[in-house]
């Protein structure tokens, strides 16, 4: 069970990281949408963490 909710966590991650790239990437990138990415990103690391 544990194994299973890591990967999806892990698969979170990795889906965030390729919108935060996207959106950086973009001519004209948005400043709330970065941080409320990274902000997602965090939380999800820090659960993966304490797992």
């Amino acid at each position: 069970m544990v194994s299973s909710h890591v990967s999806a966590l892990e698969a979170k991650h990795a889906n965030i990281e390729a919108k935060l790239r996207e959106e950086m990437n973009r001519p004209a990138p948005d400043d709330s949408t970065i941080q409320q990415l990274k902000k997602r990103k965090l939380l999800i690391k820090e659960e993966l963490a304490a797992i």
